[in-house]
């Protein structure tokens, strides 16, 4: 047997129902009345085509315009599209900025006592999620010492929500040098390697999900390939807790094409090395070309005695 994989607490199941099969094992259904939710995330932010503008320097070195386009009476939908458009902006000037109040109106700044750079934006209606600016004056007045490419608003999310079109329909996407990069020419922002982890990791989620929304769809996920796909077979068993703790699934059409196969299956593991871990187990047969059939899949916590038992019974 293969060494164990580390422990990890496991995501548990909402919106399900535990029912027992014909063998008296726990099984997982969806909940009556529950409506299949779409499993990929909608994209929250998008990179900028635009080239890099560069603040222009006015009557002395310290006055400067931060290079942008906002103007009293801008619109934006949400504050959160508000405060990345800021972000983007001090990125490219190089510029730091606190925000001064945060609730029903923004209050920003820059971060130099004798600045002169702010912003006041509030909602049009205390009803409605829709920000206009009130008051904003782009120029800076604080000495060019104080601006920094290493600033606090390039966070992860910020660079995440910038690179994730990049990963979009691509095997692989952009590697933690190429974020760097990306933040260096595109952003006007010096990131450090770990940043540039969290935002990749951060990409991959607005694209493909997180792994706990990918566990809880499970259930919704197997109701579906069985009503579209006769004959399938599937099975999650969870534990005390309805933590998960084991998946099966074969399709209909592999258990009617076994008739056809040489009468040899074959039976491997290997491990997974997502967040949770765990390790996959597939059973396969061979066609008379001597090319291998898949037959079922599943997923335990290790490659032990129980959990093999449970796979082929």
């Amino acid at each position: 047997m293969r060494r164990a994989a580390k422990s990890h607490r496991l995501p548990v199941f909402q919106n399900v129902e535990r029912t027992n099969n014909d063998n008296g094992a726990s099984v997982t259904q969806p909940a009556e009345g529950n409506p299949l939710v779409d499993p990929l995330l909608r994209l929250t932010g998008a990179a900028s085509d635009e080239p890099v503008n560069v603040p222009t320097t006015e009557a002395s070195d310290s006055t400067f315009k931060d290079g942008s386009d906002l103007h009293e009476g801008n619109y934006f939908n949400t504050k959160k599209d508000l405060k990345r458009k800021l972000s983007d902006i001090a990125m490219k000037g190089n510029f730091e900025f606190r925000t001064r109040k945060s609730n029903r109106s923004l209050w920003v700044e820059c971060i130099d006592p004798n600045y002169s750079w702010r912003l006041r934006a509030s909602k049009i209606v205390p009803e409605s999620t829709k920000f206009v600016i009130r008051k904003y004056v782009g120029v800076h007045s604080c000495s060019l010492l104080n601006r920094n490419a290493n600033h606090h608003q390039a966070t992860y999310v910020v660079i995440g929500e910038q690179v994730a079109p990049q990963y979009i329909g691509v095997e692989k996407g952009p590697g933690l040098k190429g974020i760097q990069t990306f933040a260096r020419t595109k952003l006007g922002a010096q990131i450090s390697y770990y940043k540039a982890w969290r935002g990749r990791k951060h990409a991959h989620t607005l694209i493909r999900g997180s792994p706990e929304q990918s566990f809880h769809i499970l259930p919704l996920y197997f109701h579906m390939l069985k009503k579209l796909n006769p004959g399938t077979v599937t099975r999650i068993e969870v534990d005390g807790e309805s933590r998960f703790k084991y998946l099966f699934l074969t399709f209909g059409v592999a258990i009617r094409g076994f008739r056809y196969m040489r009468k040899v299956v074959g039976i491997d593991g290997t491990f997974l090395k997502g967040q949770y871990r765990g390790v996959l187990l597939v059973a396969t047969a061979q066609d008379g070309n001597g090319q291998c059939y898949p037959l079922a899949w599943g997923i335990v916590d290790s490659e032990n005695e129980d959990a093999w038992t449970w796979f082929l019974t």
